[in-house]
């Protein structure tokens, strides 16, 4: 079975995907280990796509969403591959879109009676005074559509209108989208990844992330800190704690109809109820940093490369079925 791994230069990106070039390299290297026949393609055009459906993989393994185009629509892969009959990995194209925007995560899982954090967005204007906000300060505001904490810092911890404002200002200037504003919620964070085996079976890691302590006292798990790895990686030895996570990231993956694997974000108040935060869908797998395949390792002992071969032997126990999409 031959398969092929599919990136692009997203340095530039603000979406999720696996990570660097680097990243997919230590995809790619895992898979040779495990005597898999791989290519690693850098698309930049729909003719690279194109040359890949000519070779007909097994399995073409999507490590981006989409490849931005120059005055022309992006790419979705998962479209693309699915229009083409080519078994690929991850979800389709319309759960991926639960990954690009927090919101519409948000309001199918509280369709469902799923527990998210109140939220509201909001662009420059919109809101005259504080009296007018829907829901009451303190408030944490970040981008609607980025990833890896990008937006996300000090500032987005607000607690009066004009902390909240500046912040609006800020992130529409750079991300030119609306902001996403939610309740507060001081309690602990947690990360959960999910792997779904070839049985169907669910393998579930959770794990609590701990960020430094900022001078404001604050920690909040933002773009410097991911960057610089400074925030701890805790195993949850509160076994009702780890219940409760487990719970609540197993009923965000079903009713979210993610396909392979994904990971949900979670935190809690400081009654310590938890609530959805953002699904994940193309997490990082960026070997000794990536929080999804240390998830596996902190909670089940998995090397890298034991996860990297449980997420194709999924995709590969599809192979040759007639409805791939």
């Amino acid at each position: 079975m031959n398969i092929e791994i599919v990136t692009t230069a997203n340095e530039g990106l603000k979406e999720t995907g696996f990570g660097s070039l680097k990243a997919c390299k230590s995809v790619f290297d895992s898979m040779v280990k495990a005597g898999y026949a791989v290519n690693l393609n850098l698309c930049v055009s729909r003719e690279d796509l194109d040359e890949i459906v000519a070779r007909q993989p097994s399995l073409v393994v999507l490590a981006v969403k989409y490849i931005p185009l120059d005055n022309e629509n992006d790419i979705w892969l998962a479209d693309y591959f699915a229009d083409h009959g080519i078994n690929f990995t991850g979800s389709s194209r319309d759960v991926l879109d639960f990954d690009s925007n927090k919101v519409s995560a948000k309001d199918h899982l509280s369709a469902k009676g799923i527990a998210t954090a109140r939220y509201f967005t909001a662009i420059p204007g919109q809101y005259k005074n504080e009296h007018e906000l829907p829901i009451t300060f303190p408030l944490f505001l970040k981008p609607l559509d980025a990833a890896n904490g990008n937006g996300v810092d000090d500032s987005s911890f607000v607690t009066n209108f004009l902390e909240f404002e500046a912040k609006i200002a800020s992130l529409d200037k750079e991300f030119n989208h609306p902001t996403l504003v939610e309740e507060y919620l001081p309690g602990r964070e947690f990360t959960v990844a999910i792997i779904q085996a070839s049985n169907n079976q669910l393998l579930v890691s959770p794990i609590e992330l701990v960020p430094p302590e900022s001078k404001n006292g604050l920690r909040i798990l933002g773009a410097k800190v991911k960057k610089d790895d400074s925030e701890e990686l805790r195993k949850i030895d509160d076994d009702a704690i780890k219940t409760r996570v487990k719970a609540l990231a197993i009923e965000c993956f079903v009713h979210l109809g993610v396909r392979d694997y994904g990971r949900i974000d979670i935190l809690a108040d400081k009654s310590g109820q938890c609530f959805f935060i953002e699904a994940n869908l193309v997490p990082g797998m960026t070997s000794g940093s990536s929080y999804f395949p240390l998830a596996c390792e902190i909670e089940h002992q998995l090397t890298y490369d034991e996860v990297v071969n449980l997420i194709i032997e999924q995709g590969l126990s599809r192979a040759g079925q007639e409805s791939l999409g």
